[in-house]
């Protein structure tokens, strides 16, 4: 064929080849730093091939398309190679190369390059058909799911009459925070079921008005279950504003607010429930009568100002006699009494004598603050009956003239869980704060942190004590309530065993009578190469129940949204320090896998006693910590009478300490994050193999990404499931705004519906008046990022099928 004006310019071309160039510059320059870190290569062999191809393109020559063909090809290969067929993983690899391939390919753009033939563009159309071919395979494919189905005799044993305190508790009510005090999160009612559960529909809502005012700290949130007990539910807002509603109507029949002292200071603005105490018929005789009378139901409100509220039930008026005119000050015999640094934001668990209550203080402030004391008050009159101070070494020393708790303590900032027939409470601790330099640290400060510590719930004695963590320094506390449930051994004994979801992954199984392990967790080498100044434990227990990964994080596995965010992704993971889960802090930066948030949080587990199963919602979001020396913007001492640091992300003070620290997510440079999908997930274990029964990405980029699509990518979640007789569970708690029901048999997704605002809760259910509700507290949470509102939205079945 005879071609005129062969070097005549194309400005289609000359556009083309210009966008070539700029990616190959890109490319091959981070390329070429990703490849001196000792990460892949292949950036910069894909750089230069797309400036060979861009000059190529600039001389409109048609070897421009049969180069980008074998770059295609070996993409494909490079991407399977490393991703497998991961669809989520292998996108950023060639979500920018095949559109671009496609583009040359197409008539109005090929037909432009010399000499011209229909064939010329054949090598690379075949090449982006295969891609697309591959891309299409992965999304029916998912290498990081787990397709289980809860064996046929754990589904039969539906039938089995309901153990342990689920049997005394009436089965309408929910009068916990995890309904019983064994924190199992399970509901005996089977109205809503895995046949039904997708006619849901809203019955009712409720707004508390209590939304984020000018002078809160970032980090508010609305993490409340609710309670229900009788006819009543019972909830708190995030200014600690207590509300009393009709369970069937949602009608508000009073609330009570504290008036808390509050400043944006504060590193938390929460409460995540309350707890409910009924007088027994002895002990009305066995105390004030006038008392016994005045509240013989009342309601337990913690405060985050550092008090705790005891009030009638029925009416909300304070119980005078408990504590001063119907509080306990929270803050007495504390090292330091600022508001602020000492948070109640759990409940309090509740015996036939005591209410026994932790706290939440300040993290990574200084290292003089209050003590994370767990004290025992009584019941009626609010008097301190025991404390156990786990940093003293007199545990049970009670404050006096002479003597206040020790600062700095190790804290525990969620509800514990409670066996009354052994009567033992058990405490999921933290670290003794600053959470991620411990040079500092006492062994008395050591000998209780991170871990599970069993109490004497009368008296505030140790049983025993288990540590998850030696020498903590990634904030790798116990961060949920245990769940306690009676487990059959292989020979047909029943042991009582406790479940502890830790923020490293890692499910320890306990038994509760005196703490040893059921479930292997041998202690295993970490990385080592402390801090200056600080030491480091040799070993660490890793259980062998565990979400933790199987392998460590490589930059292969590092994400973006195109190649070039992903590119700079790895770069940045390779000038990290990261050797695999408790990698020490450093001042060059480590990566923190799990991260901050854990793979558990707050939210535990749901355990069905009756099936033997457990649902859960793991996270998988790295950190970064970075050490910063002292120096004119981080200094060693705070300002005189100052209050607390704000939030738990950015520079933290560590006062006291050599060091500051830096704490963020690991995110791109579009804010994303750096390790590739999925960031959450549901999960489901068999009790009786102490196994993964199954694993499922949960939730979407719906309200997470600039464009509202609802990509099921699997997205953190800050909350907790609830799992029900009717073999169903739900969840709220994700990045995107919903709730959604799961079959617990397989983990698959039944139902979901729409929320107002953000879910960070767990939700409840319960019955009334022939109706079984399922209950979301909807107000958003401010750090993670979600809508924030004030909504409580009540689901139930139509009136037909709930009589049916």
């Amino acid at each position: 064929m005879i071609q005129t004006n062969s070097h005549k310019p194309d400005i289609v071309l000359r556009i083309t080849a210009a966008v070539f160039a700029i990616l190959g510059v890109f490319l091959a320059g981070g390329g070429l730093w990703l490849a001196l870190l000792g990460g892949s290569c292949f950036y910069v062999v894909c750089g230069v091939v797309l400036l060979a191809t861009a000059v190529l393109l600039w001389q409109r020559r048609r070897e421009a398309l049969w180069l980008y063909a074998v770059l295609v090809a070996a993409t494909l290969v490079w991407s399977v190679g490393e991703a497998g067929f991961d669809f989520w993983a292998l996108a950023p690899r060639g979500d920018v190369l095949l559109p671009l391939g496609l583009w040359l390919v197409l008539p109005f753009v090929s037909s432009r390059l010399l000499p011209s033939s229909r064939w010329n563009s054949a090598p690379l159309l075949a090449g982006v058909v295969v891609g697309a071919g591959v891309y299409g395979y992965a999304l029916t494919q998912d290498p990081q799911d787990i397709a289980g189905v809860l064996p046929r005799a754990n589904v039969q044993a539906s039938s089995a009459p309901l153990p342990g305190d689920n049997a005394v508790v009436p089965a309408a009510d929910w009068p916990a925070y995890g309904r019983t005090q064994a924190g199992d999160r399970y509901s005996p009612l089977a109205q809503i079921n895995a046949h039904n559960v997708h006619d849901l529909k809203v019955a009712w809502v409720f707004r508390t008005h209590d939304l984020k005012r000018a002078d809160d700290p970032d980090e508010i949130t609305d993490e409340a279950t609710p309670i229900k007990v009788r006819d009543t539910l019972y909830l708190c807002s995030p200014h600690q504003i207590l509300f009393a509603i009709d369970a069937a109507t949602g009608h508000e029949r009073w609330h009570f607010d504290p008036k808390i002292t509050y400043n944006a200071s504060y590193q938390h603005m929460t409460c995540r429930g309350v707890s409910y105490a009924e007088t027994p018929v002895a002990e009305e005789q066995a105390h004030d009568v006038a008392v016994a009378d005045e509240c013989a139901h009342r309601i337990f409100l913690p405060t985050n100002d550092g008090r705790l509220f005891a009030l009638n039930a029925d009416t909300g008026g304070l119980c005078r006699g408990f504590g001063r005119d119907g509080a306990v000050d929270l803050t007495d015999g504390m090292p330091m009494r600022t508001p602020g640094f000492y948070e109640p934001t759990s409940p309090p668990v509740i015996t036939s004598k005591v209410a026994i209550i932790s706290g939440a203080v300040t993290d990574n402030y200084s290292t003089h603050e209050p003590s994370g004391v767990t004290r025992g008050y009584d019941l009626y009159s609010g008097k301190l009956v025991w404390a156990f101070d786990p940093g003293n070494p007199n545990p049970n020393e009670l404050p006096s003239a002479t003597h206040h708790y020790v600062a700095n303590s190790p804290n525990s900032w969620i509800t514990s869980a409670y066996d009354a027939r052994l009567n033992q409470i058990y405490i999921p601790t933290g670290v003794a704060t600053p959470d991620i330099w411990g040079g500092h640290r006492t062994p008395d400060q050591e000998r209780y942190a991170s871990g599970i510590l069993a109490l004497d719930a009368d008296t505030g004695r140790k049983v025993w004590f288990y540590q998850t963590v030696h020498h903590d320094l990634w904030d790798m506390d116990v961060p949920s309530q245990p769940s306690l449930v009676d487990i059959k051994q292989a020979d047909g004994s029943v042991v009582p065993a406790l479940y502890a979801p830790a923020k490293t992954g890692n499910i320890f199984v306990l038994d509760r009578r005196n703490g040893h392990l059921l479930v292997p967790a041998p202690e295993m080498p970490v990385p080592q190469g402390p801090a200056p100044g600080d030491h480091l434990s040799p070993t660490q227990p890793f259980s062998a129940l565990t979400f933790r990964p199987k392998n460590n994080l490589t930059d292969a596995d590092m994400w973006g949204a195109t190649m070039l965010d992903q590119l700079a992704c790895r770069i940045m993971f390779k000038r990290l320090r990261y050797e695999g889960p408790f990698t020490p802090p450093s001042t060059q930066g480590t990566l923190v896998f799990p991260g901050n948030l854990g793979m558990f949080e707050w939210g535990g587990l749901a355990v069905d006693p009756v099936r033997e199963v457990a649902f859960t919602n793991p996270i998988a979001v790295p950190f970064v910590s970075r050490l910063v020396p002292r120096g004119p913007n981080n200094p060693a001492e705070p300002p005189q009478n100052a209050g607390p640091s704000g939030g738990e992300a950015g520079l933290q003070p560590q006062y006291g300490t050599p060091f500051g620290v830096d704490l963020h997510p690991f995110l791109s440079p579009i804010g994303i994050p750096c390790k590739q999908p999925g960031w959450g997930y549901v999960a489901g274990l068999d009790l009786r193999t102490n196994t993964i029964l199954w694993k499922h990405r949960n939730g979407t980029t719906r309200d997470s990404s600039p464009v509202p699509l609802a990509f099921r990518v699997g997205v953190p979640s800050l909350g907790g499931p609830i799992i029900t007789a009717g073999g169903v569970a739900f969840l709220t708690s994700t990045l995107d705004l919903y709730i959604r029901a799961y079959d617990v048999t397989t983990g698959q997704q039944l139902w979901q519906d729409r929320l107002p605002a953000g879910g960070q809760s767990t939700p409840m259910t319960y019955e009334q008046n022939g109706h079984q509700y399922v209950l979301s507290v909807d107000g958003g949470h401010g750090s993670f990022g979600t809508k924030l509102g004030d909504y409580v939205v009540a689901y139930a079945l139509p009136d037909a099928q709930a009589k049916h």
